[in-house]
C-alpha cells in the first residue's frame, strides 16, 4: 500500500494512539456503517471516507503493521528493508554519519531519495512535525534535536482526584503493545509534568526512544480549592459562633480538626491553619485558609424568633452609622 503523505490512521479512525485492539476495531465497524456505499449510494464522499477507513484499520489491526507505523510515521511502510527503492543502495540505520551533512533535513532528503522519492521533484523535507488523535493521549509534539539521536516525546493529559494527588497514586496504562506502570508522586498539582523516560516515539535513525510527559489535571472538589500553593476552603458558621467566638470543627486533608473562631469575626474573614496545606517540593506542607461565611438560619423555631426580636429590641450598636450622612 503507498503512501504519498502523511495519514494520521489513528484520527481517521477516531482512536487514541494508546487505543486497544478491541477499541479500534470498535471503531472501524462504527465508521464503516457510517460511510458504507451501500448506506450512501452516490455519495463520492462517503466512498472515499469508506477507503480512509478501511485503509486506517488494515495498519492498524496488524501488529506488526502497526508497530511499524508507530515508529516511522508515514514511511512505516518502506522501513526495515535493506534494499530500499529499486536499484537503490542498502540503508541501515544504525551506520549513519551525520557528519556528512550540513542539517538533519539533508539527511532525511536524501534518506527519502533512496526510497524513490527525489526532494527536488517532490519537495520533501523534514522540519519536525506535530500530530494530534482524539481522546487518551492526544498531544505528540517536539521533536527534540536530531543530533541528540531521540525519538518524538508523546504528552498526555492525566486527570486525578485530589486524594490520588495528595497521597500518590499508580495508574496503569496501555502504549501500543506495552502496559505501563507509573507511579505518581505524591503532591502534584494541575499542570505537574510526570516524565516516563524511554516511552515517547522512536526516532527510525538511531532507534531510540523519546519520552512520554503525563501532564496532571486535578478534578475539581467540592470543598478545598487551591491558592497558589495554599489550599482554600470556605467554613459557614453561625451569627452566635461569629459574635461569641466559638471553637469549632474543620475538615483538612488529614481529618478534621479544632478551629478556634475568635469572637466578633466578619463573613469574609480568612482564618490560617498552618501545615494543614498542600505538600511542597521542599516536602513540607503549605497552609490551609479558611474563610469563613456567616449563614442565617433557614428557619427558627418559635423560641429562637422571639430571641432575635429581643435582641433587635435591645441592641446598641448601628452597622450603617457612618452611612447616614453619605453623599455623592
Amino acid at each position: 500500500m503507498a503512501t504519498t503523505g502523511f495519514k494520521d490512521y489513528y484520527a481517521t479512525l477516531g482512536v487514541s494512539k494508546l487505543a486497544t485492539a478491541d477499541e479500534i476495531k470498535q471503531a472501524f465497524r462504527r465508521l464503516a456503517r457510517k460511510h458504507h456505499p451501500d448506506v450512501n449510494p452516490g455519495d463520492k464522499s462517503a466512498e472515499a471516507k469508506f477507503k480512509e477507513i478501511n485503509e486506517a484499520y488494515e495498519v492498524l489491526s496488524d501488529s506488526d503493521k502497526r508497530r511499524k507505523y508507530d515508529q516511522y510515521g508515514q514511511y512505516w511502510d518502506r522501513m526495515g528493508s535493506s534494499s530500499g527503492a529499486p536499484g537503490g543502495a542498502g540503508f541501515d540505520p544504525n551506520s549513519v554519519d551525520f557528519s556528512q551533512y550540513g542539517s538533519f533535513d539533508d539527511f532525511v532528503n536524501e534518506l527519502l531519495g533512496r526510497f524513490g522519492n527525489t526532494p527536488g521533484a517532490q519537495g520533501y523535507s523534514y522540519r519536525g512535525a506535530r500530530s494530534t488523535s482524539p481522546g487518551g493521549f492526544n498531544d505528540f509534539s517536539g521533536y527534540r534535536d536530531p543530533a541528540a539521536g531521540a525519538g518524538q516525546d508523546l504528552e498526555s493529559a492525566l486527570s486525578l482526584t485530589l486524594a490520588e494527588a495528595f497521597h500518590g497514586v499508580e495508574r496503569r496504562f496501555s502504549l501500543g503493545n506495552e502496559t505501563l506502570s507509573v507511579r505518581i508522586p505524591a503532591g502534584v498539582k494541575t499542570g505537574s509534568r510526570i516524565r516516563v523516560k524511554e516511552k515517547g516515539q522512536i526516532n527510525p535513525v538511531s532507534r531510540r526512544r523519546g519520552d512520554l510527559y503525563l501532564v496532571v489535571e486535578l478534578k475539581p472538589h467540592s470543598f478545598f480549592k487551591f491558592e497558589g500553593d495554599n489550599l482554600t476552603c470556605e467554613l459557614p458558621i453561625t451569627p452566635d459562633e461569629a459574635v461569641l467566638g466559638a471553637a469549632v470543627e474543620v475538615p483538612t486533608l488529614d481529618g478534621s480538626v479544632t478551629m478556634n473562631i475568635p469572637a466578633n469575626v466578619r463573613s469574609g474573614q480568612t482564618l490560617r491553619l498552618r501545615g494543614k496545606g498542600w505538600r511542597t517540593a521542599s516536602g513540607e506542607r503549605s497552609d490551609q485558609m479558611v474563610r469563613l461565611m456567616i449563614v442565617p438560619p433557614p428557619a427558627l423555631s418559635d423560641s429562637e424568633h422571639q430571641l432575635y426580636e429581643q435582641l433587635r429590641s435591645i441592641r446598641s450598636s448601628d452597622p450603617r452609622s457612618s452611612l447616614k450622612q453619605m453623599r455623592l
